[in-house]
């Protein structure tokens, strides 16, 4: 039978990497993070009320809107991102769960493996949208260093980015698998290697 692999995790846990892995390994993979992008476009069901909702100070030059000054709004005012939530969250779980159906759909009857990168899949209640879920962790310090290295943001920042979530204690207790990311790309490619060679081996866990 095919299989779902639910990917989360904490904010700049490594989970795109570790999905771009698995994806190399000979996993189909699909992104939440890339669909809230369609939803999103000028173009996307969402677009038009985000933009009416924040203002035009979140639109770039090309008119698309500017994901990372939304971030900074969102992530400091609770209100602001419920609300964006609220307009967003509905569109993108009608397209991820429509893509999952059309997975296991074409993929019926074979040993396929689709690997989701869900951010929010617990606090958006997708667990049963999946089949297993693996959550990506790393120590909260390393997180914050990697969030502003990569998206700029002081450290205050990114510890609010973290604490928006779930705790990833909590995370680990519901999930079927962990993987540890607090060392080297070369550690993690071998973890990822190893859960891929259990998945492989052990079909009769996901029938």
């Amino acid at each position: 039978m095919p299989l779902v692999l639910g990917i989360t995790g904490g904010v700049a846990s490594g989970k795109s990497t570790v999905l771009e892995m698995l994806g190399g390994l000979g996993a189909q993979t699909l992104s939440a993070d890339d669909i809230a992008r369609e939803v999103l476009s000028t173009s996307g069901p969402a677009y038009r009320e985000v933009l009416d909702r924040f203002g035009p100070a979140i639109v770039d030059a090309s008119g698309e809107i500017d994901r990372p000054a939304l971030a900074r709004i969102i992530f400091e005012d609770d209100e602001a991102r419920r609300e964006l939530n609220r307009i967003t969250h509905p569109h993108i779980i009608e397209r991820l769960k429509a893509r999952i159906d059309r997975f296991r759909e074409s993929y019926s009857g074979s040993d396929a493996v689709l690997a989701v990168e869900i951010p929010l899949l617990y606090e958006c209640g997708l667990e049963k949208t999946v089949d297993r879920v693996l959550v990506v962790a790393a120590e909260q310090d390393l997180q914050a260093r990697r969030l502003t290295t990569r998206s700029g943001v002081g450290r205050d920042e990114a510890l609010r980015r973290i604490a928006s979530q779930i705790p990833i204690s909590e995370k680990i207790l519901r999930s079927d698998y962990v993987i540890r990311n607090d060392g080297s790309i070369e550690d993690l490619r071998r973890k990822v290697e190893s859960l891929w060679h259990e998945i492989q081996n052990a079909p009769s866990r996901f029938r």
